[in-house]
């Protein structure tokens, strides 16, 4: 939201209800108010927020161990869960390990059907045999799939990313519930398998939004939606990523040789273009930031050689990147732009071959930030927040939010503060530090955020918002 169009809420307030719109009277997407009713309804369903039951979920939710690809045990266990609290539920299976789970609260099917979406797979299988010494020489108490409490904080592997996601998300839907709002349209709640940026070799197929294109594919669609992520912002773009594989080809090679004329080490040049990749990815996010999203990137992996016989340098070593994108940025594009980078440095490694490919990509979206989605979003961080939303800070976390987008539903992100607090153990705070530490009591203002945007929308006819779901969503063409 650019900072002109912020709300002053508590001055508006002032005056409330006067100044507030009639049930049933037309509603344009800048309103800034909730009815008297809607209100009520709003005040009611939060009264019933219980940050002991999100903390509950969140322990169950990371005793379900749920790496990407499998993830069936844990939405399994959803569904079961969101039936018993009332919604129609099931796990939607999708391989032997892997599912989605997809919920629903029905409105009366006069208004907008609502999609609530949070993903549920983590960055990591949590085998020492696998992630150490990648992901550091232990498997800290952050990375293991199994839920503790320390000074009040759930500690485990993706304790808040994602599995705190999902915990407040079926905490807002069911708060809507047991507050009985008669709802004109659906409330859909999706938590889906494959949406982190990985491709286990082991799961083929899994990955880089696979749950939500199994989701699509099953015909679940919604009017708009809304992605809940870290960081308490709210994000009508989202940006997308491409990833490349660069090859440094020179020739086998023996130690006790070096010397030899024909020998071409490959490793020593990797190291030096790897210099001058990242170069590149530096001047690369300043060019190609673009509205909310500043598309950064990173040289993650250089693999070359056996590791049993250091006496053999390698004939290839191979680089790979993560290449962020921002929305208006087709696939071609950025692959013609990285084809470019190569071709001028080729001369400057004559002893050695370069190669390259694009091995996985996902295009960003956008919404346009007039759809009632956006607007109602941000309408929900004023109330929640008692103040006007200056603007989001420009990113480039890649999530789902795309791939919904691109199939038709227009999605907004909003999230929770995330971050290394001061009461977290200090070895915990290191790299990826927060992603398994959560506390429940932090996501109360996410979760009446999702609250009042289900009231604000699914309480509504499509003809008193305005929707026009087609002619306020842009997707970027791939």
């Amino acid at each position: 939201m650019l900072p002109g169009r912020a709300y002053n809420s508590l001055a508006a307030r002032n005056d409330w209800p006067n100044s507030a719109v009639q049930v049933g009277q037309a509603v344009s997407a800048a309103d800034p108010y909730l009815d008297v009713v809607r209100q009520q309804w709003f005040e009611q369903a939060c009264a019933r927020i219980s940050p002991q039951r999100v903390k509950a979920l969140i322990v169950e939710l990371v005793n379900h161990h749920s790496p990407t690809g499998a993830e069936g045990e844990l939405c399994a266990f959803l569904a079961k869960h969101l039936t018993a609290a009332g919604f129609e539920a099931r796990y939607d299976r999708i391989g032997e390990q892997s599912g989605n789970c997809v919920a629903r609260r029905r409105g009366d099917g006069s208004g907008p059907d609502l999609l609530l979406y949070a993903p549920v797979d983590t960055h990591m299988d949590a085998d020492p045999a696998i992630d150490i010494p990648w992901a550091g020489p232990r498997l800290r108490p952050d990375m293991i799939p199994y839920a503790t409490i320390d000074n009040g904080a759930v500690i485990g592997l993706g304790a808040a990313n994602p599995k705190s996601m999902v915990a407040a998300v079926v905490e807002a839907a069911r708060c809507v519930l047991e507050a009985e709002v008669p709802l004109a349209g659906d409330a859909i709640l999706a938590f889906c398998g494959g949406g982190m940026p990985w491709l286990p070799q082991t799961r083929a197929g899994a990955g880089l939004n696979s749950g939500v294109r199994h989701l699509l594919a099953q015909g679940v669609t919604a009017d708009c939606g809304v992605i809940l992520k870290t960081w308490d912002d709210i994000y009508h773009e989202h940006p997308g990523l491409v990833w490349f594989r660069v090859d440094v080809r020179g020739s086998l090679g023996y130690a006790g040789l070096r010397g030899e004329p024909d020998f071409r080490n490959s490793v020593v040049p990797a190291a030096r273009l790897t210099l001058e990749l990242e170069r590149w990815l530096i001047g690369y996010a300043d060019r190609h930031q673009s509205g909310q999203i500043r598309p950064e990137g990173a040289i993650s992996a250089v693999h070359g050689g056996w590791t049993d016989r250091p006496a053999f340098p390698s004939a290839t070593t191979c680089i790979y990147l993560d290449v962020r994108t921002n929305p208006d940025q087709s696939t071609m594009d950025i692959q013609r732009e990285f084809g470019a980078l190569i071709s001028e440095l080729r001369p400057r490694f004559r002893d050695v071959q370069i190669g390259w490919e694009m091995i996985g990509a996902s295009p960003g979206a956008r919404v346009d930030p007039d759809h009632w989605i956006v607007r109602a979003a941000e309408r929900a961080w004023v109330e929640t927040h008692g103040q006007p939303y200056a603007g989001a800070t420009p990113m480039s976390g890649q999530s789902d939010a795309a791939a919904l987008c691109r199939g038709g539903i227009p999605l907004v992100r909003i999230g929770f503060p995330f971050g290394k607090d001061a009461s977290t153990p200090e070895e915990l705070r290191d790299g990826l530090g927060g992603m398994g530490v959560a506390r429940a009591e932090e996501l109360t203002t996410a979760i009446r955020q999702l609250v009042h945007i289900v009231i604000d929308t699914c309480t509504r006819s499509r003809d008193e918002i305005c929707l026009a779901t087609e002619a306020n969503s842009e997707r970027t063409p791939e």
